[in-house]
């Protein structure tokens, strides 16, 4: 089952991280979009990404949806009252909006999390380039996700220097805000600098050349894509099926 899943096409792991997010709004029980949680961590358990998944997936979640929950079961006022705590109201029908909302939240974020830790940039962008897609718009895609990643281990770097010649980076809030301009704008500068660098790698490449370039690092779908694809195609239908027999049952 590793080998199954590790050795599919770039583009297959984005249809069956699609499938699932297109599930999430199908099926028309909201606890799904949070199991989705779990069936997205399964997958990344089976990559060998666990860790990564949860920590990426839950603590960018758990925030976002603890204040969803608070501002839509307090704020939202209705006839019904779901509980009192305290001085706190907690409003049925602004309860059920949150869940309904969150739940669709977890849906689409946890498979996109799953999505970037078990594919590859390169390979993704590859994928899409024999495709057919233009190979700079390829490439500003590949930089769009990269710079995220790419500024973090840069704003590393500049805070080790930083606290090599004595800056204090580490305490309260405070401190740490007035350690943010000197990091800040090496930061900036640095990235603009690594732009101009890459634009001028490609053109001495001849990135802009206009002929048909060839791929080094090539990757073609197996039969397990095809395998694949069809056990997704099942799945969606299911789903329809599903919703449509739900919403006959009401």
């Amino acid at each position: 089952m590793n080998n199954f899943l590790k050795n599919l096409y770039p583009l297959t792991k984005f249809y069956l991280v699609l499938t699932l997010i297109i599930s999430g709004f199908i099926i028309p029980y909201n606890i799904y979009g949070y199991l989705l949680f779990i069936i997205c961590g399964i997958f990344a358990f089976l990559y060998g990404k666990l860790g990564s998944y949860v920590k990426r997936a839950f603590l960018s979640l758990f925030l976002l949806t603890l204040v969803i929950f608070l501002a839509q079961s307090l704020l939202f006022v209705s006839e019904e009252i779901f509980a009192k705590i305290w001085i706190f109201i907690i409003y049925k029908k602004g309860l059920f909006k949150a869940i309904a909302v969150t739940s669709k939240l977890w849906a689409i974020v946890t498979p996109i999390t799953l999505l970037i830790l078990i594919t590859p940039v390169k390979d993704f962008i590859t994928a899409l380039e024999k495709k057919g897609i233009n190979p700079k718009m390829a490439f500003i895609l590949l930089l769009t996700l990269q710079m995220i990643p790419e500024m973090g281990k840069q704003a590393g770097v500049i805070l080790d220097s930083q606290r090599s010649r004595g800056v204090e980076t580490e305490g309260n809030i405070f401190v740490r805000a007035k350690a943010l301009l000197p990091v800040f704008v090496p930061l900036v500068l640095s990235s603009i600098l690594n732009t101009e660098e890459r634009a001028i790698t490609l053109e001495a490449r001849g990135f802009s050349i206009g002929e048909k370039r060839t791929i080094l690092h090539d990757i073609e779908e197996t039969k397990n894509d095809k395998i694949m694809k069809i056990m997704l195609a099942i799945f969606i239908v299911l789903c329809i099926v599903w919703r449509v027999l739900w919403v006959i049952s009401k």
